[in-house]
């Protein structure tokens, strides 16, 4: 279900996607509002789920996370109870920072954030032991991030 959103929620939205820890005030001032109808909004935006939550991102290289596997997975079972199950698995990893089900050559797909060959080989191990009905499991490693954004475009 989309939300008609107007400009100033908009402005809103991308204020907040760039620095989220910007104050009340400093929002409101940025969408030339004052605080009473900004924080309307942010609530409004907040309770129909378009503004989800507000987080810090972490620099992985700075915690010794720089190693990015792109994981492409095929089933031969396409079933709703094995879906299910393979969704419990991976869910609790704390490795895989995406998951995707896919149309095309493969069913799935994971972006898998580690420290370095050696700890993608042991979640790549305990990946492939932890789900059943697994047909190919192919891996492709990222050497350089060129782009990257949590920004949608408003």
């Amino acid at each position: 279900m989309t939300i008609s959103l107007d400009k100033v929620d908009r402005q809103l939205l991308d204020w907040l996607q760039r620095d989220a820890s910007l104050s009340l005030s400093e929002l409101a001032e940025h969408v030339n509002l004052t605080t009473t109808p900004c924080w309307k909004r942010l609530k409004r935006l907040e309770e129909s789920g378009v503004l989800r939550k507000r987080v810090a991102l972490l620099d992985p290289e700075a915690l010794g996370l720089s190693f990015t596997a792109f994981v492409h997975i095929k089933t031969s079972d396409h079933s709703e109870a094995w879906y299910r199950k393979f969704v419990d698995a991976v869910t609790p990893f704390p490795e895989v920072m995406e998951c995707y089900r896919m149309a095309g050559e493969y069913d799935y797909m994971m972006k898998v954030q580690v420290a370095d060959m050696s700890a993608y080989d042991r979640f790549y191990k305990k990946l492939v032991n932890s789900i059943e009905g697994l047909t190919n499991v192919t891996s492709t490693f990222a050497m350089e991030p060129l782009k990257y954004t949590t920004a949608l475009p408003l």
